[in-house]
């Protein structure tokens, strides 16, 4: 597992029943391989999967395993209320093919230092997968801090990587200052790609990626290769859509741009709903003048 590059986390398309469409899901990832993204990621937030049940995600990382065939790396997304929970799930992806995990601190509780490293450690040792902490302060209400992470990076030899979602730049920096080259570090905020690999980060934990693979993909090559000016261009264009990644619906807005650009469904699992009113006709105006403002030296998606 090489966490370079961009690898998105995937969403998650629903029937008109909302049961998981798995061929769908199948296409979806091997498409995204086929426009330069470097694996996938699923079952995470974007993929929605709090409203999946073991079984449901159980096939979910069945399906892109099976889908990539060896052509890219499928991570699962690790996440329970119970910290019993998410080890059952590390040894059940580990058991269908996982080539890595990406471990979240557990959802609604709020743990203190002490709890989220033990909530951590469970799952680190429960597999010999390479394993990626998912930082998300704003979002889990937890926040690993550098030295955090230095004392569980001393301990488990499989946490490899960090996902960095605090949207604070200056945490990268301060990771790579304490900890060097020892973690690989992904920006995980979509509209901090460009500081994000300026500050050392290798990775970009997408979610625009779903619908503008291949404009992603160029994007992370130009900030990655030094090609500044030519970046923020693209950048500037693209920010708008990105910002779409920082909102409390992004997995509604990112999901209608999956629609409005032919690659996936709107739909969402309750107790998410799909955008409507001014809403949705402000979010489809974003993606329409994107759309028409292209910059021609990208490749089409």
């Amino acid at each position: 597992m090489k966490w370079k590059g961009v690898i998105p986390a995937v969403t998650t398309p629903f029937g008109s029943d909302l049961s998981i469409d798995l061929l769908a899901l199948g296409q979806h990832c091997r498409w995204l391989v086929e426009r330069g993204c470097t694996g996938v990621i699923v079952l995470g937030s974007l993929g929605e999967g709090g409203t999946l049940d073991r079984a449901e995600k159980r096939a979910v990382i069945d399906t892109a395993v099976h889908a990539l065939e060896g052509r890219g790396p499928v991570v699962a997304a690790v996440a329970s209320l119970r910290t019993s929970g998410a080890v059952e799930l590390a040894r059940e992806a580990e058991e269908a093919g996982a080539a890595g995990l990406m471990v979240l601190p557990p959802y609604v509780y709020r743990g203190d230092r002490r709890e989220t490293r033990e909530h951590f450690s469970a799952v680190f040792r429960a597999t010999a997968l390479p394993c990626m902490l998912y930082n998300n302060p704003i979002a889990y209400g937890t926040d690993v801090l550098p030295d955090h992470l230095l004392e569980l990076a001393t301990d488990h030899p499989n946490l490899v990587a960090v996902k960095e979602s605090s949207a604070d730049v200056r945490r990268i920096t301060g990771i790579r200052a304490l900890l060097g080259e020892r973690l690989a570090i992904s920006v995980g905020v979509d509209d901090a790609v460009l500081e994000g690999v300026d500050a050392g980060a290798t990775s970009w934990v997408a979610g625009v990626a779903n619908a503008l693979p291949s404009e992603s993909v160029e994007l992370f090559r130009l900030a990655a290769s030094g090609q500044r000016s030519e970046a923020f261009e693209v950048y500037r264009w693209f920010l708008p859509l990105l910002r779409m990644d920082s909102s409390p619906k992004f997995v509604q807005l990112i999901k209608l741009l999956q629609a409005e650009t032919g690659h996936g469904p709107a739909r969402v699992r309750p107790p998410r709903l799909e955008l409507e009113g001014e809403e949705r006709t402000q979010a489809i105006e974003t993606v329409q003048v994107a759309l028409r403002t292209r910059p021609q030296r990208l490749p089409p998606s």
